[in-house]
């Protein structure tokens, strides 16, 4: 090996420099398109043969090249997007390093063809393996065609790591629908072996249309809008209800700025935010749009720009937990994904109020919840066996009605508020109980059709959430240790403790340095004196190293409250009154969260009288 320096190829380097930029076929079509859409392109033409390994030809209506420019697109870091590094620190384009072209046309026989609408015919350049041929003349319309063909042909050990061509496509069909989500406003044409494939037609950022299309029509109906501004942050896009889960991350799209990009503090954020409402493993779903200040953020950190680096990550952090939690908050029981954020008719947070408990004992009389709400109540009996006791007499009146009778439910009292399912006002979102199911379920009647509640889970969140707004109420107290602990850490966990000592002592954690790698806790939160302080004190400052800020103190807390609960929720087999069912069914409507169960199971399901129809083959 020679110790003689000297400069590489130019081929060369731009081989290197796709060995970072160009990994497989749907990096180039990434490359190619957002180069299209950054010319203002409205419509994009994508053509792929045998998964984009034979031939990927993009066609855009953008501002086009003029023909003594082509040879210098294809030139390496010549771009028209940046001149200097206030403009790079600035960047509000999808590219910018001028890196894509030259390294996909060293991989490749390429073709550059390219028309402006002033000019009065078009130019080509063709490039093979990296060497640069002539301009010459050809017909084109206004805008651009990038085609590449037999990729990688020159580079045989990086086409060998190629996928199948079915696995090659999938990746190019992931990243269109990404951007299909990011820019509804471009129509994109997607063509494979000579067939259309796919086409998403331009729209609204919020159309339904667009939304159904790339992520089905189930994402659709659970989605929930978001849009949130504060303290020059903008989120807004739609999470999905807790029910409407996954078991991988297959869902999860995060555009800073309009670029698609993964970003673990936000992924953290999110997790948190679902915290308590996801079932164990499952994953959240979401299509969120983060809009701040381009100079607020670092897009130069990743060669293929799949990452960004937050100038103040603490508080993008804390502003999507906070916008995502409160916007989970709503996610009651009874409500369709539109009602959601429209108002309860109660404040957030605000303790559910009924007569009827169910923690022991008869029910009481009088209240928004218990009998004297609903009218007279009297023991009635069905016809089908079903003891309604104590039932609302005009509910009651529904048993006994002749066939084929014009009979209502009785009204909704007006003091509730609370927001209905259909035109019919009268009827609560989960309507009036009607009977008990093997002493587990709740059977209802809406306007709808027929509501199910499992009332342990659905008691077990009313428990939950009211310990929770009482202890947030009063605050985390620290508990003086009698004896300090001697805590041996990493030096940079002894760090982080010094410099967020503040933050500990709100937690509930006195802490000081005691030297390079230990650390004396004086005091731990009393709420977990009998938990692990050492483990739950390494782990808040993990988290405060790598987040900035840590919820593990809360968490824990949650877990306690949760368990407290769990325990003090009516069990199962136990009968309860027709009173007793409707006040946990109003108390479910107006409870934050109500949706799930403290472990992310679902509390109420609800059949359409249609659906109830077809499992009888009604009106066929």
């Amino acid at each position: 090996m020679s110790a003689t320096i000297r400069p590489l190829p130019e081929i060369l380097i731009n081989q290197i420099a796709a060995g970072e930029v160009v990994e497989r076929p749907a990096s180039v079509v990434k490359e190619l398109v957002e180069n299209a859409i950054d010319a203002g392109a409205t419509r994009v033409d994508i053509e792929l043969e045998e998964g984009g390994v034979r031939l990927i030809r993009i066609r855009d209506n953008g501002s086009g090249i003029a023909a003594e420019q082509l040879p210098l697109a294809v030139s390496r870091h010549a771009t028209s997007k940046i001149a200097s590094l206030d403009d790079l620190e600035a960047v509000a384009t999808l590219g910018f390093r001028g890196e894509a072209l030259p390294s996909i046309a060293s991989v490749s026989r390429f073709t550059l063809a390219s028309r402006r609408a002033q000019d009065e015919h078009g130019s080509a350049l063709q490039i093979e393996g990296g060497k640069l041929g002539e301009v010459l003349p050809r017909a084109h319309a206004p805008g651009t065609t990038v085609e590449v063909r037999e990729l990688f042909y020159n580079v045989p050990a990086r086409r060998k790591f190629l996928r199948a061509e079915r696995t090659e496509l999938g990746h190019i069909e992931e990243w269109l629908r990404s951007l299909a989500l990011a820019r509804p406003d471009v129509e994109l044409r997607v063509s494979h072996n000579g067939k259309a494939s796919r086409r998403y037609k331009p729209g609204d950022l919020y159309s339904d249309a667009r939304l159904g299309e790339t992520l089905g029509e189930d994402f659709a109906n659970q989605a929930v809008r978001v849009d949130h501004s504060g303290a020059g942050l903008r989120l807004h896009g739609w999470i999905a209800q807790p029910h409407y889960s996954r078991a991988s991350t297959d869902q999860q799209y995060l555009y800073v700025n309009g670029r698609s990009v993964r970003d673990r503090s936000v992924a953290h954020a999110v997790k948190m935010a679902y915290g308590d409402v996801l079932f164990h493993g499952r994953q959240p779903a979401y299509v969120l749009f983060l809009e701040l200040d381009p100079t607020r953020v670092d897009v130069n950190v990743h060669p293929a720009k799949h990452e960004v680096r937050f100038r103040d990550s603490r508080l993008v952090h804390d502003f999507v937990y906070r916008t995502l939690k409160d916007a989970l908050a709503d996610t009651r029981a009874g409500m369709a994904a539109h009602d959601i954020g429209a108002g309860a008719g109660t404040e957030a947070g605000a303790p559910a109020q009924a007569a009827t408990h169910l923690s022991g004992g008869q029910p009481g009389g009088g209240g928004s919840g218990g009998g004297g709400g609903y009218g007279n109540w009297g023991a009635q009996q069905s016809p089908l066996g079903l003891q309604v006791a104590d039932a609302p007499a005009a509910y009651a009146a529904l048993y006994s009605a002749p066939a084929g009778s014009q009979q209502s439910l009785p009204p909704m009292p007006s003091e509730y508020g609370l927001p209905v399912t259909s035109a019919d006002a009268g009827v609560p979102p989960l309507g009036y109980a009607v009977a008990q199911l093997h002493g587990i379920y709740i059977l209802a009647e809406n306007a709808e059709g027929l509501i199910v509640v499992d009332m342990h889970a659905a008691h077990e969140r009313i428990g939950y959430e009211r310990l929770k707004n009482a202890h947030d109420g009063i605050g985390l107290h620290a508990q003086p240790l009698l004896v300090p602990i001697t805590l041996a850490v990493g030096e940079r966990e002894a760090d982080t403790a010094e410099r967020e000592a503040e933050t500990l002592i709100a937690l509930g954690f006195d802490v000081t340095r005691a030297g390079p790698g230990a650390l004396h806790v004086r005091s731990i939160p009393a709420l977990l004196a009998n938990a692990e302080p050492e483990g739950l004190l390494r782990d808040v400052l993990g988290d405060l190293r790598e987040h900035g800020q840590s919820r593990r103190v809360a968490t824990a807390r949650d877990e306690l409250l949760s368990t407290m609960a769990c325990h003090g929720a009516v069990r199962a087999n136990r009968r309860l009154t027709v009173p007793e069912m409707n006040a946990l069914l109003r108390d479910m409507e107006i409870t934050e969260r109500s949706g799930q169960c403290n472990h992310g199971r679902p509390t109420w399901a609800r059949f359409s009288l249609a659906e109830i129809d077809r499992w009888f083959l009604r009106g066929r």
